[in-house]
């Protein structure tokens, strides 16, 4: 039984009667571009309608890497200078003693008063809140009554001061810790101290602007530095 193909259908032709077929077969270049088009079509609708801010990224900012000093607003070489200054608080020696005054910074006194508490209390560290607290408010009371007599000071400058001119009685203090038996000596020590310290607190907060009631002020400043010196000393 022979089936003939219908008319569009396949035709059948016998190898013995097909021509040898050669050739090439070219292929148009078909590219993937899976959801490309439908998400270009997405975004324009989103940018369309006022949501165009759902598609910006933001690149991470780098963390920043400043030291620990910079970020606690520590300077180093400032508060060395500024200890100089009320060490040697004489104008011969040509240091610029006013920065000590007009840029007033925390953590320098605040490390003097710290330091001044531990040889105070040789190990008893439950007073060094009291010192703390004569510090604050004692430098409150000079900055009030500075006020009230007419002087352009904050509290900053003069907390910042009264901290750093504890100096002079922490470089006394080893050395009444030598002359300690010899009562005149010591007393004479303690003296100087006390004189050092006042001066070179008194000549940077009491300025021209008092003109004669500088006594009303550099007394104060005095019992101040002897009360501290009297948490050293137990006198």
């Amino acid at each position: 039984m022979q089936f003939s193909p219908a008319s569009g259908d396949f035709t059948f032709v016998s190898s013995t009667d097909a021509e040898e077929l050669s050739g090439t077969m070219d292929a148009p270049d078909v590219q993937l571009n899976m959801g490309g088009e439908q998400a270009r079509d997405a975004a324009t609708f989103l940018r369309q309608r006022g949501y165009g801010w759902l598609l910006e990224v933001e690149e991470d900012e780098a963390e920043d890497t400043k030291p620990l000093l910079e970020e606690l607003d520590i300077d180093l070489k400032d508060i060395y200078y500024k200890v100089r200054c009320v060490l040697m608080p004489m104008p011969s020696l040509g240091f610029n003693r006013q920065v000590v005054r007009d840029n007033p910074d925390f953590w320098g006194p605040l490390a003097v008063v710290l330091l001044f508490s531990m040889i105070s209390i040789y190990g008893q560290f439950r007073v060094v809140s009291w010192i703390i607290t004569i510090w604050i408010f004692g430098s409150l009371t000079i900055f009030l009554l500075a006020r009230v007599l007419g002087g352009e000071v904050s509290y900053g400058q003069v907390l910042g001061v009264i901290g750093y001119s504890l100096l002079p009685l922490i470089v006394i203090a080893p050395v009444l810790l030598i002359t300690g038996s010899f009562e005149v000596v010591s007393t004479l020590i303690k003296l100087f101290g006390v004189f050092w310290a006042a001066y070179s607190a008194a000549s940077l907060l009491v300025g021209d602007e008092f003109k004669t009631k500088k006594p009303l002020l550099i007394y104060p400043i005095f019992l101040l530095y002897i009360y501290f010196l009297s948490l050293y000393t137990g006198v």
